[in-house]
């Protein structure tokens, strides 16, 4: 891990936070790569990779974004946490908007959102996995351009962590999807296909995350907070909801809380 840690941090801020999201998208293809020796996996492992999503999620957009962006923000009580406020309301607000707009469909819950469409559910549902893995990409990418920019606060063993807590979350996150399409009668290619599709946006969120606060080091708190407010509704919107389906929640429960102490745990020990 040192060194991962030490090429990381010499090379392009930018082509780093490729590399780490890069990374993110492979496990997420190795998650989704189950659907070629299964058919069905257990509800309840489901639904605790499903709240250990969750937790690694909440957990990073705390110690990995919010209390980054509140500690480099300058003066004292609500003028220095206002950048972190108005980063998450942005952040929480885009997903909501995009959320409402653009149509996708969620293939556990089987129902179409968004304004109606008359393209196919698997291009909807390609809609709804872009929709809600750009938050992680651009968290990664915000995060290594702001060790580019010099902050104190950031760090890029801290950057490392979050890609790795990322990774982590997306490997489940590639069996929740491919599975149920699987179930579906979707043939394996197609399952796989899809399901590695949900972190391929990823990258591009990362690298356009890192050019832009690089360059624009005074927007880093309010990026920051922007990552963490997008990734907070999708834990909220989709991900807790879609664990708690099943009556017995409690392996969503205890799956949120394993994520959660794994990726506070990394941010600290990596950070």
């Amino acid at each position: 891990m040192d060194y991962v840690i030490n090429y990381l941090s010499e090379i392009n801020p930018v082509l780093a936070a490729l590399y780490a999201s890069t990374f993110t998208w492979l496990v997420t293809a190795l998650g989704a790569a189950f659907v070629f020796f299964f058919k069905t996996m257990n509800r309840n492992f489901l639904d605790s990779m499903l709240g250990f999503t969750g937790g690694v999620m909440v957990a990073a957009s705390i110690w990995s974004l919010l209390i980054p962006a509140i500690n480099m923000s300058e003066g004292e009580g609500f003028i220095q946490v206002f950048p972190a406020v108005m980063g998450f309301l942005m952040g929480a607000g885009f997903l909501f908007a995009l959320d409402k707009l653009l149509p996708h469909f969620h293939v556990n819950f089987r129902q179409v959102e968004g304004v109606k469409s008359p393209w196919q559910k698997t291009t909807l549902l390609v809609l709804a996995i872009t929709l809600h893995n750009i938050p992680e990409g651009l968290a990664v990418g915000v995060l290594f351009g702001a060790v580019a920019a010099g902050v104190p606060e950031a760090s890029i063993g801290g950057a490392v962590a979050l890609a790795v807590g990322i990774g982590l979350q997306n490997f489940p996150e590639g069996i929740a999807v491919a599975m149920p399409l699987r179930r579906m009668g979707i043939s394996r290619r197609k399952s796989f296909y899809y399901g590695q599709l949900s972190a391929v946006v990823e990258p591009i969120a990362a690298v356009l995350g890192a050019f832009a606060v690089a360059f624009f080091t005074p927007l880093l708190p309010y990026a920051l907070a922007f990552a963490a407010g997008a990734m907070m509704f999708v834990v909220v919107e989709e991900v807790i909801p879609e664990a708690q389906q099943n009556k017995d929640s409690d392996w969503a429960t205890l799956g949120f809380i394993g994520g959660f102490i794994l990726m506070m745990s990394l941010d600290v020990v990596l950070g």
